[in-house]
């Protein structure tokens, strides 16, 4: 009997890495740099999740928006220079996303991130981990919480997007799987906490990596005893 799920989706900041201090530490460069004060790095767990634009905007005081092109562009050089100083994968994703391969679900990442980044990023940090497609922000493409980017994945993938399980940790990743109708499963290691996460649609939270697989195991078991 078929399985329920055939393919995850993850996002890549706050799911699959914890690049919370490399995005900080850029902006608030780029915010000491053009005289601007700067934020405490949690603060950045709410700054962060809908793209580089987005951020600088929320970085920068009220009365300073008219800054944000060359924050956005400070920030920007400064975060290609050091995006691997202190990301890292979270513990225990990468043995989920190799467990996710060994038992062959089409894996995928989607990300706001500029796509060079993306790409870069997943390329050094999971080497060998068999990802379909690997997508960041693209021209023409709008961002997450909108679904087209995660619907033109499962068409290019030929799973219809109710076998997809799609692991985020933000109200943007939640919104983003329920529009595409996707399996919204929340990540509680992340950046945002379980309240935002079952606010915005969460359908199945995770407190730890290995969570999926037993769950999965679980359904998979209940599906082969069915009459």
């Amino acid at each position: 009997m078929q399985r329920q799920f055939q393919a995850v989706l993850f996002d890549l900041d706050g799911t699959l890495v914890d690049s919370l201090a490399d995005l900080a530490n850029a902006t608030n460069h780029a915010l000491a740099t053009l005289g601007c004060p700067t934020h405490p790095r949690e603060a950045y767990r709410y700054f962060v999740g809908d793209g580089a634009r987005t951020l600088c905007q929320r970085a920068l005081p009220a009365d300073k928006q008219d800054l944000l092109e060359p924050a956005l562009a400070l920030m920007r050089t400064h975060y290609d220079a050091h995006r691997y100083d202190e990301t890292r994968p979270y513990p225990g994703v990468p043995e989920l996303v190799a467990a996710l391969a060994e038992r062959d679900y089409r894996l995928a990442v989607l990300s706001n991130k500029p796509d060079r980044f993306t790409q870069e990023l997943v390329a050094h940090y999971f080497p060998a981990a068999p990802f379909a497609v690997v997508r960041g922000q693209l021209p023409g493409i709008p961002l997450k919480p909108d679904p087209a980017a995660a619907l033109r994945m499962a068409q290019e993938l030929g799973i219809p997007p109710d076998r997809w399980l799609y692991l985020g940790d933000t109200n943007t990743d939640m919104r983003t799987a329920r529009a595409a109708g996707m399996h919204a499963v929340g990540v509680l290691w992340g950046f945002r906490d379980r309240a935002e996460l079952e606010a915005s649609g969460a359908q199945r939270l995770l407190a730890q990596p290995g969570d999926l697989l037993a769950w999965l195991e679980n359904e998979q078991g209940r599906t082969r005893v069915r009459p």
